[in-house]
């Protein structure tokens, strides 16, 4: 009697057996860790955004700087990446990349940008968006030049979000600007900051049974902030 023929390929996943998947769909969590009261958060949502980040930097939180920037590209399609926040004050969030690169080329076309922080520790996130302009030369240069020595060579030896053959080629690359600048290579033209001008800001305070805090700030035409509370 001939033996059975096996197929050793799995037949395709359903997705109601993906549904029942114990590892994504019975994961839960109960977020306990605080509250965001109407009456508590800040008129101005640049002051309740400064009490998170400095609670979340006093607190040690893994790169509590970290932010994922959504840009849009030319046929509609939205990207996102993280970055690092790298200044804010009144007149925006500032962070520094290769103008050249995906985000780049997208804000040059589209400048307008979604911000978002996930403090995970705390069960806070922070939603922002807005216009999005270059920083000044001035500005770019100061931070640039405030840099350590192998980040200042790395703006000039990768052609960001470029396809590259290898990592060598980014090695050889930092190796021969390494050599023609030494210790003072100048800011590439091609790098500089970004800063979102935020016309909406939004906060997220888990809370338990899903019934979370989102408190929203829109910018008005007088330059005033409306603060409202949304559901979760």
């Amino acid at each position: 009697m001939a033996a059975k023929c096996h197929n050793p390929i799995s037949p395709p996943t359903t997705d109601a057996a993906m549904s029942k998947d114990p590892t994504l769909a019975d994961l839960r969590k109960s977020y306990e860790h605080g509250t965001l009261d109407d009456d508590e958060a800040a008129a101005v949502p640049l002051n309740q955004f400064a009490a998170w980040l400095k609670e979340a930097l006093d607190k040690g939180l893994p790169e509590p700087n970290a932010m994922t920037v959504a840009t849009v590209g030319p046929d509609g399609r939205p990207s996102t990446r993280i970055v690092l926040i790298k200044g804010y004050d009144a007149r925006g969030i500032v962070w520094y990349t290769n103008y050249t690169s995906r985000k780049g080329r997208e804000l040059e076309a589209h400048p307008f940008a979604a911000l978002q922080f996930h403090w995970v520790e705390l069960e806070r996130v922070v939603r922002i968006e807005g216009r999005v302009e270059k920083v000044s030369a001035e500005e770019s240069d100061a931070y640039f030049a405030s840099r350590p020595l192998s980040h200042r060579v790395g703006a000039w030896a990768s052609p960001q979000s470029e396809p590259i053959t290898g990592r060598g080629v980014l090695v050889a690359r930092a190796a021969e600007y390494g050599l023609r600048f030494g210790l003072n290579p100048p800011r590439p033209p091609h790098w500089g900051g970004f800063r979102l001008v935020p016309d909406y800001w939004e906060f997220w305070q888990g809370r338990s049974s899903r019934l979370h805090d989102r408190i929203a700030y829109r910018l008005q035409p007088d330059g005033s902030w409306h603060k409202a509370r949304l559901a979760p």
